[in-house]
């Protein structure tokens, strides 16, 4: 397993009980394919540096991962389809 950081941006308009949900999906999946959570922080609601989707804010989150290739690949799958994410990166550590 290799270490990642990973960093998304959920619409300012979702409610806050509603990323709760959002955060805690995500995480499943690591946990779901056997990878480890290892730091996670809710950066809140910010401004972009550019306009996304008509939107000036977005709420961050940032997380410090241990996870398999699997599990990489089905976070990066499922965050591509779910519509309140407006912007996410994946980077391995080191790199």
């Amino acid at each position: 397993m290799k270490k990642y950081e990973i960093m998304y941006i959920v619409r300012p308009t979702v409610e806050s009980e509603d990323v709760k949900k959002i955060v805690a999906q995500f995480n499943d999946i690591f946990v779901n394919f056997n990878s480890k959570v290892l730091e996670l922080k809710e950066l809140g609601l910010k401004d972009l540096a550019y306009e996304i989707e008509h939107h000036k804010k977005g709420y961050y989150v940032w997380l410090l991962v241990e996870a398999t290739p699997e599990a990489v690949a089905e976070f990066n799958r499922v965050v591509r389809i779910h519509e309140q994410v407006i912007r996410y990166i994946v980077v391995k550590e080191g790199e």
